[in-house]
């Protein structure tokens, strides 16, 4: 199980876990209670309810990215193209917009 910080404008939003199903989405509660929040994306609208996917879903996927810079990150590193989520942890910490992907570091010692 791999999981990630979503940040909104430098503000903690959310979590985006994999695991064996897939992938799932939420809203972290103290971000819903603010008055300014707002969804990272259209197709993900803020709700308490956990989004569910057996696929990255496509706003992350389009986080990725593409071309010339993809194929340095692909070259620098040991990741498969075909590895979604590991391309968005390794290239998304600083992406072009409010959205930004902070990689969760599995503490030592604990299994999941």
């Amino acid at each position: 199980m791999r999981q990630a910080n979503i940040f909104y404008k430098n503000q903690l939003a959310g979590i985006l876990t994999e695991n064996d199903a897939g992938y799932e989405f939420y809203y972290l509660p103290e971000y819903l209670s603010l008055e300014t929040a707002k969804a990272v994306s259209l197709t993900l609208p803020l709700q308490k309810e956990a989004y569910i996917s057996p696929t990255l879903f496509p706003f992350f996927d389009g986080l990725i990215p593409e071309g010339w810079l993809l194929d340095v990150a692909l070259r620098n590193t040991d990741i498969s193209i075909l590895d979604r989520m590991s391309l968005l942890l390794t290239c998304c910490k600083d992406c072009i917009g409010a959205v930004s992907v902070v990689p969760i570091e599995e503490k030592e010692g604990k299994h999941v």
